[in-house]
């Protein structure tokens, strides 16, 4: 598995898990935990458009990590 394999896949699971813990709730709230998740992952920053979509996604109960 390549580097860059292996960030994707870690991004993957962070998003999963902040899916599988915030459904529902409201975007802001899911936008802030992805904040503080995501940049603490080396190596896999998004920009704030990504994280937003990211966001609405899981605000609606949907898991856009396809895990």
């Amino acid at each position: 598995m390549n580097a860059e394999h292996e960030r994707n896949l870690a991004l993957f699971r962070i998003v999963h898990e902040v899916a599988t813990h915030h459904a529902g709730r409201p975007v802001p709230a899911v936008l802030a935990t992805l904040r503080d998740r995501v940049p603490h992952a080396p190596g896999l920053g998004m920009d704030e458009g990504a994280l937003l979509r990211i966001a609405h996604e899981i605000s609606v109960g949907r898991d856009p990590s396809g895990l």
